[in-house]
Protein backbone atom coordinates (compact mmCIF):
# COMPACT_ATOMS: atom_id res chain seq x y z
CA UNK A 1 0.00 0.00 0.00
CA UNK A 2 1.52 3.48 -0.73
CA UNK A 3 2.17 5.96 1.67
CA UNK A 4 -0.17 8.45 1.35
CA UNK A 5 2.12 11.40 2.03
CA UNK A 6 3.14 10.23 -1.53
CA UNK A 7 0.07 11.73 -2.92
CA UNK A 8 -0.79 15.41 -1.95
CA UNK A 9 -3.49 15.66 -3.94
CA UNK A 10 -5.31 13.01 -1.76
CA UNK A 11 -4.91 15.36 0.75
CA UNK A 12 -6.44 18.58 -0.74
CA UNK A 13 -9.28 16.70 -2.56
CA UNK A 14 -9.99 15.47 1.32
CA UNK A 15 -9.53 18.88 3.45
CA UNK A 16 -11.07 21.68 0.55
CA UNK A 17 -14.86 21.46 1.20
CA UNK A 18 -13.51 21.62 4.95
CA UNK A 19 -11.67 24.96 3.97
CA UNK A 20 -14.35 26.09 1.43
CA UNK A 21 -17.09 26.01 4.10
CA UNK A 22 -14.62 27.71 6.52
CA UNK A 23 -14.27 30.40 4.59
CA UNK A 24 -17.43 30.92 3.77
CA UNK A 25 -18.94 30.92 6.98
CA UNK A 26 -16.26 31.73 9.38
CA UNK A 27 -13.30 33.69 7.44
CA UNK A 28 -15.39 36.08 5.12
CA UNK A 29 -17.98 37.11 7.48
CA UNK A 30 -15.29 38.07 9.92
CA UNK A 31 -13.17 39.97 7.31
CA UNK A 32 -16.68 42.02 5.83
CA UNK A 33 -17.58 42.75 9.82
CA UNK A 34 -14.11 44.07 9.74
CA UNK A 35 -14.81 46.14 6.77
CA UNK A 36 -17.98 47.41 7.75
CA UNK A 37 -16.75 47.98 11.53
CA UNK A 38 -15.38 51.46 9.57
CA UNK A 39 -18.48 52.58 8.17
CA UNK A 40 -22.15 53.82 9.15
CA UNK A 41 -23.93 51.20 7.47
CA UNK A 42 -27.43 50.52 8.72
CA UNK A 43 -27.65 47.47 6.78
CA UNK A 44 -29.73 48.83 3.96
CA UNK A 45 -28.39 51.79 2.30
CA UNK A 46 -24.83 53.00 0.83
CA UNK A 47 -22.49 53.42 3.79
CA UNK A 48 -19.68 55.57 4.36
CA UNK A 49 -16.39 55.41 6.01
CA UNK A 50 -16.00 56.43 8.96
CA UNK A 51 -12.56 55.38 10.27
CA UNK A 52 -12.34 54.52 13.85
CA UNK A 53 -15.26 56.68 15.23
CA UNK A 54 -17.40 53.91 15.84
CA UNK A 55 -14.69 52.05 18.53
CA UNK A 56 -14.04 55.63 19.69
CA UNK A 57 -18.24 56.57 20.19
CA UNK A 58 -18.28 52.86 21.75
CA UNK A 59 -15.85 53.50 24.91
CA UNK A 60 -17.21 57.13 24.68
CA UNK A 61 -20.24 55.87 25.84
CA UNK A 62 -20.96 55.04 29.61
CA UNK A 63 -23.58 52.75 28.67
CA UNK A 64 -20.81 50.66 26.76
CA UNK A 65 -18.41 51.10 29.31
CA UNK A 66 -21.37 50.12 31.68
CA UNK A 67 -21.61 47.06 29.56
CA UNK A 68 -18.12 46.13 29.93
CA UNK A 69 -18.21 46.12 33.72
CA UNK A 70 -21.53 43.93 33.60
CA UNK A 71 -19.48 41.08 31.27
CA UNK A 72 -16.82 41.33 34.07
CA UNK A 73 -19.09 40.60 36.94
CA UNK A 74 -20.29 37.90 35.02
CA UNK A 75 -16.83 36.13 34.37
CA UNK A 76 -15.82 37.09 38.22
CA UNK A 77 -19.32 34.90 39.33
CA UNK A 78 -18.83 32.25 37.15
CA UNK A 79 -15.10 31.76 38.17
CA UNK A 80 -14.93 32.58 41.63
CA UNK A 81 -18.46 31.73 42.65
CA UNK A 82 -19.72 28.93 40.01
CA UNK A 83 -16.63 27.37 39.65
CA UNK A 84 -16.24 26.14 43.21
CA UNK A 85 -20.06 25.21 43.46
CA UNK A 86 -19.96 22.92 40.13
CA UNK A 87 -16.31 21.13 41.78
CA UNK A 88 -18.03 20.45 45.25
CA UNK A 89 -21.52 19.19 43.47
CA UNK A 90 -19.24 17.13 41.53
CA UNK A 91 -17.50 15.52 44.70
CA UNK A 92 -20.73 14.91 46.51
CA UNK A 93 -22.44 13.38 43.41
CA UNK A 94 -19.38 11.36 43.06
CA UNK A 95 -19.76 10.18 46.37
CA UNK A 96 -22.99 8.95 46.54
CA UNK A 97 -23.38 5.13 45.99
CA UNK A 98 -27.40 4.93 44.62
CA UNK A 99 -28.95 7.14 41.96
CA UNK A 100 -26.05 8.79 40.81
CA UNK A 101 -27.37 8.52 37.02
CA UNK A 102 -30.75 10.10 38.38
CA UNK A 103 -28.53 13.13 39.65
CA UNK A 104 -26.31 13.49 36.84
CA UNK A 105 -29.82 13.82 34.96
CA UNK A 106 -31.28 16.24 37.05
CA UNK A 107 -28.35 18.78 37.19
CA UNK A 108 -27.67 18.41 32.96
CA UNK A 109 -31.20 19.10 32.57
CA UNK A 110 -31.08 22.78 32.43
CA UNK A 111 -28.55 23.22 30.25
CA UNK A 112 -30.45 21.34 27.18
CA UNK A 113 -33.39 23.91 27.62
CA UNK A 114 -33.99 26.31 24.96
CA UNK A 115 -32.77 29.81 26.86
CA UNK A 116 -36.41 31.20 26.02
CA UNK A 117 -38.01 28.89 28.49
CA UNK A 118 -35.07 29.35 30.91
CA UNK A 119 -36.04 33.01 30.79
CA UNK A 120 -39.88 32.69 31.21
CA UNK A 121 -39.76 30.53 34.12
CA UNK A 122 -37.24 32.47 35.89
CA UNK A 123 -39.28 35.29 35.13
CA UNK A 124 -42.29 33.76 36.47
CA UNK A 125 -40.23 32.94 39.78
CA UNK A 126 -39.05 36.08 40.19
CA UNK A 127 -42.55 37.65 39.38
CA UNK A 128 -43.31 40.08 42.61
CA UNK A 129 -46.80 39.49 43.28
CA UNK A 130 -47.19 35.75 42.51
CA UNK A 131 -43.95 34.26 41.87
CA UNK A 132 -42.67 31.63 44.79
CA UNK A 133 -40.15 33.26 45.82
CA UNK A 134 -41.27 36.54 46.98
CA UNK A 135 -44.49 34.26 48.45
CA UNK A 136 -41.23 32.50 50.35
CA UNK A 137 -39.80 35.69 51.66
CA UNK A 138 -42.89 36.77 52.65
CA UNK A 139 -43.53 34.42 55.29
CA UNK A 140 -40.65 35.65 57.13
CA UNK A 141 -42.09 39.25 56.87
CA UNK A 142 -39.88 40.60 54.07
CA UNK A 143 -42.40 42.67 51.38
CA UNK A 144 -42.63 42.31 47.74
CA UNK A 145 -38.59 42.80 45.67
CA UNK A 146 -39.34 43.76 42.13
CA UNK A 147 -36.34 41.79 41.43
CA UNK A 148 -36.31 42.39 37.44
CA UNK A 149 -37.31 46.22 37.53
CA UNK A 150 -35.04 47.30 40.83
CA UNK A 151 -31.45 48.21 39.35
CA UNK A 152 -29.74 46.70 42.59
CA UNK A 153 -31.49 43.24 42.22
CA UNK A 154 -31.94 42.61 37.94
CA UNK A 155 -27.99 41.69 37.93
CA UNK A 156 -27.82 39.15 40.51
CA UNK A 157 -31.55 38.17 39.52
CA UNK A 158 -29.83 37.32 35.99
CA UNK A 159 -26.37 35.90 37.01
CA UNK A 160 -28.28 33.32 39.52
CA UNK A 161 -30.46 32.30 36.68
CA UNK A 162 -27.28 32.18 34.27
CA UNK A 163 -25.64 29.71 36.44
CA UNK A 164 -28.55 27.78 37.43
CA UNK A 165 -28.91 26.78 33.45
CA UNK A 166 -25.07 25.76 32.70
CA UNK A 167 -24.04 24.43 36.13
CA UNK A 168 -25.28 20.99 35.62
CA UNK A 169 -23.37 21.12 32.31
CA UNK A 170 -19.82 21.59 33.67
CA UNK A 171 -20.89 19.61 36.48
CA UNK A 172 -21.39 16.40 34.29
CA UNK A 173 -17.54 17.56 33.09
CA UNK A 174 -16.20 17.52 36.06
CA UNK A 175 -17.73 14.31 37.48
CA UNK A 176 -16.66 12.46 34.30
CA UNK A 177 -12.93 13.48 35.69
CA UNK A 178 -13.29 12.56 38.83
CA UNK A 179 -14.59 8.58 37.89
CA UNK A 180 -11.86 8.51 35.61
CA UNK A 181 -9.39 8.50 38.57
CA UNK A 182 -8.57 5.14 39.37
CA UNK A 183 -10.29 3.37 42.35
CA UNK A 184 -6.53 2.23 43.69
CA UNK A 185 -5.64 5.96 44.73
CA UNK A 186 -8.53 6.22 46.71
CA UNK A 187 -8.42 2.62 48.24
CA UNK A 188 -4.66 3.53 49.47
CA UNK A 189 -5.62 6.67 50.81
CA UNK A 190 -8.36 4.91 52.97
CA UNK A 191 -5.97 2.53 53.99
CA UNK A 192 -3.84 5.63 54.97
CA UNK A 193 -6.28 6.46 57.20
CA UNK A 194 -7.29 9.87 54.54
CA UNK A 195 -10.85 11.05 55.42
CA UNK A 196 -13.62 11.97 52.83
CA UNK A 197 -12.76 15.56 52.58
CA UNK A 198 -8.74 14.75 52.60
CA UNK A 199 -9.18 12.73 49.78
CA UNK A 200 -11.44 15.01 47.79
CA UNK A 201 -9.13 18.33 48.72
CA UNK A 202 -5.73 16.51 48.43
CA UNK A 203 -6.51 13.82 45.41
CA UNK A 204 -9.68 14.09 43.65
CA UNK A 205 -8.85 18.08 43.06
CA UNK A 206 -4.94 18.23 42.21
CA UNK A 207 -6.25 15.31 39.75
CA UNK A 208 -8.69 16.99 38.02
CA UNK A 209 -7.01 20.65 37.78
CA UNK A 210 -6.83 19.86 33.92
CA UNK A 211 -10.62 19.64 33.39
CA UNK A 212 -10.58 22.70 36.08
CA UNK A 213 -8.88 24.31 33.80
CA UNK A 214 -10.86 24.16 30.74
CA UNK A 215 -14.38 24.97 32.50
CA UNK A 216 -12.63 28.41 33.67
CA UNK A 217 -11.55 28.68 30.02
CA UNK A 218 -15.13 28.15 29.27
CA UNK A 219 -16.19 30.06 31.72
CA UNK A 220 -14.61 33.46 30.81
CA UNK A 221 -15.88 32.50 26.94
CA UNK A 222 -19.37 32.07 28.60
CA UNK A 223 -18.97 35.25 30.46
CA UNK A 224 -17.66 37.27 26.96
CA UNK A 225 -20.45 35.95 24.76
CA UNK A 226 -23.29 36.10 27.38
CA UNK A 227 -26.62 37.97 26.02
CA UNK A 228 -29.37 35.55 25.05
CA UNK A 229 -30.67 34.96 28.86
CA UNK A 230 -30.22 39.26 29.02
CA UNK A 231 -32.44 39.39 26.14
CA UNK A 232 -35.20 37.85 27.09
CA UNK A 233 -35.32 38.55 31.12
CA UNK A 234 -34.52 42.36 30.57
CA UNK A 235 -33.66 43.42 27.53
CA UNK A 236 -30.85 45.14 29.59
CA UNK A 237 -32.70 46.83 31.49
CA UNK A 238 -33.96 48.35 33.96
CA UNK A 239 -31.68 51.80 32.69
CA UNK A 240 -28.98 49.32 31.68
CA UNK A 241 -28.13 47.54 35.06
CA UNK A 242 -28.24 44.51 33.18
CA UNK A 243 -26.66 45.65 29.81
CA UNK A 244 -23.64 43.23 28.40
CA UNK A 245 -21.43 44.15 25.54
CA UNK A 246 -23.18 41.79 23.15
CA UNK A 247 -27.03 43.16 23.75
CA UNK A 248 -25.61 46.27 23.45
CA UNK A 249 -24.25 45.40 20.29
CA UNK A 250 -27.82 44.05 19.18
CA UNK A 251 -29.60 46.85 20.58
CA UNK A 252 -27.56 49.54 18.17
CA UNK A 253 -27.29 46.96 15.44
CA UNK A 254 -30.84 46.11 15.01
CA UNK A 255 -32.44 48.77 17.21
CA UNK A 256 -35.09 51.38 16.13
CA UNK A 257 -32.07 53.36 14.65
CA UNK A 258 -30.09 50.84 13.22
CA UNK A 259 -26.02 51.05 12.87
CA UNK A 260 -24.84 47.87 11.62
CA UNK A 261 -21.21 49.27 11.29
CA UNK A 262 -21.44 50.38 14.73
CA UNK A 263 -22.71 46.89 15.99
CA UNK A 264 -19.80 45.29 13.95
CA UNK A 265 -17.43 47.43 15.52
CA UNK A 266 -18.80 46.45 19.20
CA UNK A 267 -18.69 42.77 18.05
CA UNK A 268 -15.48 42.90 17.20
CA UNK A 269 -14.18 45.01 20.35
CA UNK A 270 -16.09 41.62 21.88
CA UNK A 271 -13.70 39.11 20.35
CA UNK A 272 -10.66 41.35 21.65
CA UNK A 273 -11.60 41.05 25.00
CA UNK A 274 -12.38 37.45 24.76
CA UNK A 275 -9.20 36.56 22.61
CA UNK A 276 -7.22 39.20 25.55
CA UNK A 277 -9.17 36.97 28.78
CA UNK A 278 -8.40 34.04 28.05
CA UNK A 279 -4.78 34.57 26.64
CA UNK A 280 -3.74 36.11 29.97
CA UNK A 281 -5.75 33.47 31.80
CA UNK A 282 -4.18 30.67 29.76
CA UNK A 283 -0.52 32.00 30.07
CA UNK A 284 -1.09 32.42 33.80
CA UNK A 285 -2.51 30.33 35.44
CA UNK A 286 -4.13 27.77 32.54
CA UNK A 287 -0.88 26.00 31.55
CA UNK A 288 0.35 24.85 35.24
CA UNK A 289 -3.61 23.83 36.22
CA UNK A 290 -3.61 21.83 33.06
CA UNK A 291 -0.17 20.40 34.11
CA UNK A 292 -1.89 19.12 37.01
CA UNK A 293 -0.06 22.34 39.29
CA UNK A 294 -1.53 24.85 41.24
Amino acid sequence: MKHPMRNPWIYTLFIAPTLLLYGLFFLWPMLSSSFYAFTDWNGLESYRFVGWSNFADAFGDPDFRRAIINNLIFIGFSVFVQIPLIVLFALLIASVKRLRGFYKTTVFVPSIVSTSVIGILWGFIYEPEVGPLNRLLALFGAGPIYWLAESKWALPAVLITNAWQWMGFYIVLVLAAILAIPREIHEAAVVDGASGWQRALNITVPLILPIISVVVMLSIAGGMRVVDIVLVMTKGGPVGATEVMASYMVNEAMGVDPNYGFGTAIALIIFAFALVLTSIYQFTFGRRMQGGEF
